[in-house]
């Protein structure tokens, strides 16, 4: 990024010196192009979080297929999507041991628990079992929340539900495990 650097040396007008030594030709719209990109965050807080501040979450089929269907989130959009099923489901995300409080799963009854109480991208994959286990009440979420057009942000929680509901049909019909990468 070219940003306050030196004129250069030939100290010829619009001209700067960039990181790499080269010149280049700093027009007063490309100037103002860089001071606004100066002031805007480094990465996207919804859409790119994590340790690395670059990273995201996908699932998808264990069948080797790239071309399989598949459904990403940044960690942050995963947790946002979680925290909207497990409202649906009755209960508070945040309350739960593993996501800041103390309250054991066991107290809660939903056969989403494999999702909801999962780690963002280690641990087991989804089987095809526990898939077809939390089919149903997955799309009675998002007939609930497409009927009483309660969906926050522009669907975005009911269109995620829609595409991991494809995501687990096709591990069901190919019999492999949703897999967290």
């Amino acid at each position: 990024m070219v940003t306050n650097l030196p004129k250069a040396p030939r100290g010829q007008p619009g001209e700067w010196v960039t990181q790499d030594d080269s010149a280049a030709v700093i027009t007063p719209t490309l100037r103002e192009i860089i001071s606004v990109a100066d002031a805007l965050p480094t990465t996207d807080p919804e859409h790119w979080t994590s340790q690395e501040g670059r990273m995201g979450l996908v699932l998808f089929p264990g069948d080797g297929d790239v071309t399989s269907p598949d459904i990403s989130w940044s960690y942050t959009g995963f947790s946002m999507f979680r925290t909207w099923l497990a409202q649906a489901e009755g209960f508070v995300l945040a309350e739960m041991y593993g996501f800041g409080g103390d309250r054991l799963w066991t107290s809660v009854s939903t056969t989403l628990a494999p999702l909801l109480n999962h780690p963002d991208d280690a641990g087991p994959n989804l089987t095809p079992a526990q898939c077809a286990a939390m089919l149903p009440r997955l799309e009675a979420i998002i007939d609930e929340r497409q009927r009483d057009g309660s969906t926050p942000v522009l669907g975005r929680p009911v269109d995620d539900a829609c595409q991991l509901v494809t995501v687990m049909k096709f591990c069901l019909n190919k019999d492999v495990e949703v897999i967290f990468g």
